[in-house]
């Protein structure tokens, strides 16, 4: 049970993998963030917030009741969660398509050209399933770090998106960054660092020696590195079809994450399928809270999405930065966290070091 709620607290904070396009600040660069944001569209702004917000808290409570509920007068509990994740990418890329159908017919009735193909091009679909390959692996990755390293630990690490962002797309794509990137980079690890060096140590041992929390961070590290490929091949796709929108990526990120895990039940994880199978067959209202649970995610993708568009990356950031905030605060209040002077000051610094990163973005606006 604590194995489920601690995957869970993780999902929650991070949206759940299938959403990492959505935390990716580059994405929109090649958009007019000035025009966007100075357009005085305080309304749009909060219906976007408050959707997003709306949207995942519903997403995190029906997550939780599928999590850790038990089911039936059985009492029994769904573990399938590459069934929950294989549904959810289904549905958010039929959303996803409903969303890009929407704002194409939008475009064409202004006489502009509409575009609802998703991969365009060979190059396109090329991209968007490493992107989908590389994100279906990073999530499977940080949830079994979680058995090593605690969820605070987890949710800091995630936080240092841009070290493997900016790392991979000055080596693998030669992007060149302001001088202030790289200052928050080492802001936030050094933050990191801080808050695991500082970490008090448990008065009784829990089974995890140091060599586990070691192990615990090189999966971090390997899941932020697939992380980072994601989030710059998503650039990448931007900067080189002018075409591509945020509904062209989120329908088709989807469908082909869809895709991948339906093949890894039907091979690699088909005891989980037949599983999955039987525990509907006898308590059939799961389904409704599956099919609930994918729907909120979704619509939370069309939210995040509307926003990246009509308000540029500068206000998405300070959204998911207060969004990550009252995640580790809720934390630390609700599950009573304990932190140390030192990790406090980790805190701070990572926090300090993206928000400086926003200020300078809104300064330079």
């Amino acid at each position: 049970m604590s194995e489920l709620r601690k995957r869970n607290q993780a999902a929650v904070a991070d949206l759940s993998e299938n959403i990492e396009v959505t935390e990716t600040v580059e994405l929109t660069e090649k958009k007019p963030e000035t025009t966007k944001s100075t357009k005085g569209h305080i309304i749009d702004l909060i219906i976007c917030v408050s959707g997003i917000y709306a949207s995942f808290l519903t997403w995190a409570v029906l997550q939780e009741r599928i999590a850790t509920t038990p089911y039936g007068p059985d009492n029994k509990i769904f573990r399938a969660s590459l069934v929950i994740n294989t549904v959810q990418s289904f549905l958010a890329a039929a959303v996803g398509y409903a969303y890009l159908q929407y704002k194409q017919s939008r475009r064409a009735a202004k006489g502009l050209k509409k575009n609802t193909t998703v991969f365009d091009s060979m190059y396109t679909l090329k991209q968007l399933s490493l992107v989908a390959l590389s994100q279906s692996l990073a999530s499977p990755l940080s949830y079994t770090a979680l058995k090593y390293v605690d969820y605070l630990t987890s949710i800091l690490a995630k936080s240092c998106k841009l070290i493997p962002l900016m790392a991979l797309q000055v080596t693998l794509y030669r992007r060149k960054f302001p001088a202030y990137k790289y200052a928050v980079v080492v802001l936030v690890t050094i933050g990191v660092s801080m808050f695991t060096i500082f970490h008090a140590a448990p008065k009784k041992a829990s089974g995890a020696g140091s060599e586990h929390q070691l192990y615990g961070l090189g999966l971090l590290g390997i899941s932020m590195l697939l992380d980072g490929l994601t989030n710059s091949t998503q650039d990448q796709i931007f900067r080189k079809n002018a075409d591509i929108t945020g509904p062209h990526v989120m329908c088709g990120l989807n469908l082909l994450t869809g895709v991948f895990t339906t093949v890894s039940l039907l091979t690699f994880s088909r005891p989980q399928l037949d599983t999955a199978i039987a525990f509907i067959r006898l308590h059939p209202e799961i389904m409704r809270d599956i099919v609930l649970f994918g729907l909120c995610g979704a619509v939370g993708q069309v939210f995040i999405f509307q926003t990246l568009e009509k308000f540029g990356s500068v206000v998405l950031v300070t959204v998911n930065v207060t969004r990550k905030m009252f995640s580790m605060l809720l934390s630390v209040v609700w599950f009573n966290h304990r932190l140390t002077l030192g990790q406090w000051a980790g805190v701070a610094a990572v926090f300090g070091g993206i928000g400086f990163e926003a200020w300078m973005k809104m300064k330079k606006n």
